[in-house]
């Protein structure tokens, strides 16, 4: 069964000052005992700029070598602030730059994978400027991973990537060996919709959310499971289906609960292994 912890869900731990990276390894290495791993940029960046800036190679290096001490695999990078498009050119080449440096990041800590997003906020249409600029960043950095030993690509996470159709699209352009879909499981969001992920209760799933799924299932390499999913009723038909299509990476939880979150991830990840479990039986 391959368990990973994405670094969001222990972010209000972070910004309270009660959890760094070594402290989010350990706990997630001896309290959990997951081998898999997954880190979210702000727990080794500086955040306080616009554009995140990466920390030094000597921190980089001490990251990795507390994932080699307790043999744990880095298995995704998820980097904000480092989005592929943006209107202005500057603000691209600038956001280019950006996400360059995390790559390089990801080589020395050694990730087998790396989100960056395609856009940030916006038009819900893609237009074809957009397409193509972000198509040749995505082919860019997924050759630069096929060097490295790594796959990069989006997830459906903000603006027109919350639409199935566009990361269909771009991933039909991209067509490269390294490139993938971190899949944030049912988080999709139709054209001019104001439905919001985080208010979602249990049990709402709806066609365009299941369809949304199994339209990017051909690119999926990596899943972000929230706890909207693992408390819904539908939840195991919801990893089945991902599953039947093809779908053998990790399972990652993504769930920063509002207090206690050591505890509520305990919880989380219990429910998550029994409905993986389901699907073996």
């Amino acid at each position: 069964m391959k368990l990973s912890i994405g670094g969001f869900s222990f972010n209000n731990l972070r910004v309270e000052g009660k959890m760094d990276i070594f402290a989010y390894i350990e706990t997630v290495y001896k309290r959990y005992q997951l081998q898999g791993i997954d880190f979210w940029n702000a727990f080794f960046a500086d955040t306080t700029r616009p554009l995140w800036q990466i920390a030094d190679d000597d921190m980089l290096h001490r990251i990795r070598q507390a994932l080699v001490e307790r043999e744990m695999n880095l298995v995704n990078i998820a980097v904000d602030r480092a989005h592929i498009w943006d209107q202005d050119p500057e603000i691209r080449e600038a956001l280019h730059q950006n996400a360059l440096a995390h790559l390089r990041a990801a080589e020395i800590m050694g990730a087998q994978s790396v989100r960056i997003d395609a856009v940030l906020h916006g038009d819900d249409v893609l237009s074809d400027e957009a397409l193509e600029y972000i198509t040749m960043r995505y082919r860019e950095y997924a050759q630069r991973g096929a060097e490295g030993g790594y796959w990069v690509g989006p997830e459906n996470h903000t603006g027109c990537a919350l639409q199935p159709d566009t990361l269909v699209r771009i991933s039909e352009e991209v067509n490269h060996p390294n490139y993938g879909i971190l899949l944030h499981i049912g988080r999709w969001k139709p054209p001019g919709d104001s439905f919001s992920i985080r208010n979602a209760t249990p049990g709402t799933w709806d066609s365009y959310a299941i369809e949304g799924d199994l339209q990017a299932a051909p690119w999926v390499r990596h899943t972000h499971v929230d706890y909207r999913l693992i408390e819904s009723p539908d939840a195991k038909d919801r990893l089945a289906s991902l599953k039947n299509a093809g779908y053998n990476g990790y399972w990652a939880i993504e769930y920063n609960a509002p207090y206690d979150q050591l505890a509520a991830m305990d919880e989380a990840l219990g429910k998550l292994k029994g409905h993986l479990t389901s699907l073996s039986a």
